[in-house]
């Protein structure tokens, strides 16, 4: 008797992936590394905003997120405004028609069902509803894996973000924050299972510090507050950028090699601004193009002083001791987590004094850090491989059920 071929499972992946954002980036490479692991016989592609770059980079298919090209550029012309809108009503049969090809559609991570930073509800909190809801109808399993989410102030983002949790087939999150916010907002969480976020599955570099005096990393970001800070958002990015050079200045007086990093790329004029203020050798800025080539700058620094989450869970991974300036509860979760939690300054209310005060203190624990890490780590590690194991129950059952005929046999 000829057996018939199997159908690839049709596995979609969603987000602003290719955008710049290597957090996000690196989400989509630990969910794509754990398909092809598990299972290789999945036919993935990818609904994002940077389709170009993740076809190269990850060899999937990719189609754009939007319609409209313009869409995370402030419309104030008259045929900008009528392009979004009429983008809106397209994207709604654009992403119910690529929803229907699936059978899954996994959202790698990324802070999807949260407002921490400047945000609007028709931008990618409406997106996330079409996909959700147009899973819902077609019958196509959408899991929001790895996920952060926080308390959200602006109704109508608040609206689409729980609306959209609520018809998801799968939630997990990253910490305990996120899946605590969820239920505030109504969804049903007793099911919901909180693992690391999904870049703590990401092969790292070993950790090799460099003689002393060795490199510092400091993260920098674009930083102008979040969503409930749009009145004073400058008066906030004036205060973190001057905090942020002040603290570069006093460690290269000090003779401290500095190498600025960032997270994304509207983060670039940060690093010009500090390097025309310092001024000096010891300050460089390498580029850094994935997750992996922070993680290979931060892993022979002695120290990493970070505000991006995503910078932070890299120096974390890597187990070299991590001091966040801080701009959202989620990060203060992310230090405890893994042992850090004295190591959080406010990125809103940089003091500069009690920031390198800080510091010091981090260096002078850096031998007993160093090895609380490595423990964190290993623990992080079999919590992820639980979360891989429960996604694929959830999303692919058949594939279980031949895995487990296999073994019998």
């Amino acid at each position: 008797m000829t057996s018939v071929p199997e159908t690839p499972v049709r596995v979609g992946v969603f987000g602003l992936l290719g955008s710049g954002n290597l957090g996000n980036d690196g989400s989509l490479e630990a969910v794509l590394g754990y398909l092809r692991t598990e299972h290789p016989e999945a036919a993935v592609d990818a609904l994002c905003g940077g389709p170009e770059v993740v076809a190269r980079r990850y060899g999937i298919p990719a189609t754009r997120l939007h319609w409209y090209r313009g869409e995370y550029r402030t419309a104030s012309r008259a045929g900008a405004i009528a392009g979004k809108g009429l983008g809106k009503l397209v994207d709604m049969f654009r992403t119910a028609a690529w929803v229907r090809q699936h059978d899954v559609v996994i959202v790698p991570g990324m802070g999807v069902l949260e407002a921490t930073l400047p945000l609007r509800p028709w931008g990618f909190p409406y997106s996330l509803f079409l996909l959700c809801a147009s899973g819902g109808l077609l019958g196509t399993r959408i899991a929001l894996v790895g996920v952060g989410a926080a308390p959200i102030g602006n109704r109508p983002t608040r609206a689409l973000v729980g609306w959209a949790a609520r018809l998801a087939t799968y939630r997990s999150y990253r910490d305990d924050l996120s899946r605590d916010a969820m239920r505030a907002m109504g969804v049903r969480t007793a099911r919901d299972e909180v693992y690391p976020d999904l870049a703590f599955a990401l092969p790292a570099p070993s950790n090799t510090p460099s003689d002393p005096p060795g490199p510092v990393c400091v993260g920098v970001m674009d930083f102008h507050g979040g969503n409930d800070d749009r009145a004073r958002a400058e008066e906030i990015h004036r205060r973190y950028l001057d905090g942020t050079t002040r603290f570069v200045r006093t460690l290269v007086e000090q003779g401290r090699p500095v190498r600025l990093l960032t997270g994304d790329a509207c983060d670039a004029p940060m690093v010009a601004a500090i390097l025309d203020a310092v001024d000096s050798p010891l300050v460089t800025a390498p580029e850094a193009a994935s997750l992996a080539d922070l993680m290979k700058e931060m892993a022979v620094a002695d120290a990493v002083v970070a505000t991006r989450y995503h910078n932070l869970v890299c120096a974390l991974k890597v187990g070299t001791p991590t001091l966040a300036l801080s701009y959202a509860a989620k990060s203060d979760a992310l230090m405890d987590r893994m042992g850090l939690g004295a190591y959080c300054h406010p990125a809103r209310e940089v003091d500069v004094d009690q920031l390198l005060q800080q510091f010091r203190a981090l260096e002078q624990q850096s031998a007993q850090l160093r090895s609380t890490l490595t423990k964190r780590n290993l623990v992080a590690t079999r919590q992820l491989d639980d979360q891989f194991t429960a996604l694929s129950a959830a999303l692919f059952p058949a594939a279980d059920h031949t895995h487990a005929r296999r073994e019998g046999s």
